[in-house]
């Protein structure tokens, strides 16, 4: 995250202060999750809740909702080979499908207009 770093003394003693999003032109975007289609995933996500979805895949969830919130831009997701990650094409094209079982896949899309991941699902591709 952007924030002021401290750096050596000035010659008074007093601290140096640097913006460190300044010097590099980083720019630190925070996506947030919106909304939810699959109610079992909001439980999980907001309440910790298990109970609605299959209990094989809960950690692995957990897992993925954590990362939605320390993620920056979903072209990370592609750093978890395991995850499987990529954009689906034609009707779908520009939503993200993550690989959580053989048939469960959790899938999204980012606005980036408004920095948020709306209409989080988990749906079964078979």
């Amino acid at each position: 995250m952007c924030d002021a770093g401290a750096s050596p003394a000035l010659g008074d003693g007093s601290p140096l202060s640097i913006d460190k999003c300044r010097v590099t032109g980083y720019t630190y975007l925070v996506v947030l999750v919106r909304s939810f289609a699959h109610k079992g995933l909001r439980k999980l996500y907001t309440d910790d809740i298990a109970k609605g979805v299959p209990p094989d895949s809960a950690d692995k969830l957990r897992k993925m909702l954590s990362f939605f919130d320390n993620m920056q831009d979903p072209e990370e997701l592609r750093s978890l080979p395991s995850w499987k990650a990529h954009l689906l094409t034609g009707d779908r094209k520009g939503t993200w499908s993550l690989s959580v079982s053989r048939n469960l896949r959790l899938t999204f899309w980012v606005d980036f207009a408004e920095h948020e991941i709306p209409d989080v699902n988990l749906e079964d591709y078979h």
